[in-house]
Order: structure tokens, then sequence, then C-alpha cells
């Protein structure tokens, strides 16, 4: 159990130091307080949060036999049950993704669907 919580801390550590390599460059002046505030509030099932405005993806999404996939960067991934957040509502409407690259891959952080309560 310390291992995964070890891991989860570590994945979050990884998935907000992208913030330094985020670039917002005046794309989010116009965002409503309300909705600058969620993107920083939500946090992952698993206690990770899911980090700021500027790393999460607006997106579409497929549910497949009950599982969620997104299309990031050119290909369809599944998005796992320990990111998908149903309880924070969700105030843009659209589905959001947020996700790093590590060792070659991509793995998600946390996902939020459309219509999410």
């Amino acid at each position: 159990m310390r291992a995964m919580i070890l891991a989860a801390l570590a994945l979050g550590s990884l998935a907000c130091a992208r913030i330094a390599l985020a670039v917002d460059n005046g794309q989010f002046d116009n965002v409503p307080p309300d909705v600058r505030a969620w993107f920083k509030s939500v946090i992952a099932p698993n206690g990770v949060p899911c980090c700021d405005i500027s790393d999460g993806h607006r997106t579409t999404y497929d549910v497949r036999d009950g599982i969620y996939w997104v299309p990031i960067e050119g290909r369809w991934m599944a998005v796992p049950e320990r990111a998908i957040i149903r309880d924070r509502g969700n105030p843009i409407g659209e589905a959001v993704v947020w996700y790093v690259h590590h060792r070659g891959d991509i793995v998600i952080s946390c996902f939020v669907p459309a219509d999410a309560v």
C-alpha cells in the first residue's frame, strides 16, 4: 500500500512539474474565475492533483464496453479508472484530459467527462 501511495505522489509530482513547461500565451486570459478555480481544484480519485488550466486538454471521447477512450496526439487511448473524476462537476461542458509524457509513453493522470456531476 505504501508503495502505491509513493507511486501516486511521484506521478503527481511529475505531472505538476509540467507546469514549468506549460506555456500560457494569453490563451487563458478570458477564463472566468470559477472555471479557473475548478481547474486548480480537480484531484484524481487516488489523491493526485490534476494541476492547472494550462495542463488540461479539452477533448472528445468515446465509451467502448464501459471504458472511456480519448484521442491524444493522434492515437486513441483507454482512460484508466484511477484517472476518472466523476464527482467534481464540469463547468465547461466539454471533456478534459490531463496527461504527461513519461519514459516515452503517455500517462493519463486525470479525465473529467463532459457530463460529470
